[in-house]
């Protein structure tokens, strides 16, 4: 699936530092996260991925996604 969103991500340059940023529309960021939509709302407001206005349409960024995960913490099991 995210092999699928990722090729429909349009990508845009980013006039302050001209990187390219992979967007895609609000609900296919969320497939992508693997996040419902409230918790996507909660981490935009927290600046924990970033979204943009394209129109009247949400945009998500991939690359903040993925930041995003791999900012989570490992999982330690105990020992037994």
């Amino acid at each position: 699936m995210a092999e699928i969103i990722e090729a429909h991500a349009g990508t845009m340059v980013d006039n302050d530092n001209n990187k390219r940023r992979r967007l895609v529309e609000f609900k296919d960021g969320c497939r992508y996260g693997k996040f419902g939509k409230t918790k996507a709302y909660e981490l935009i407001a927290h600046d924990r991925i970033r979204a943009y206005k394209m129109g009247g349409k949400t945009m998500i960024d991939l690359d903040s996604v993925d930041e995003y995960h791999a900012s989570l913490p490992r999982v330690e099991t105990r020992a037994s």
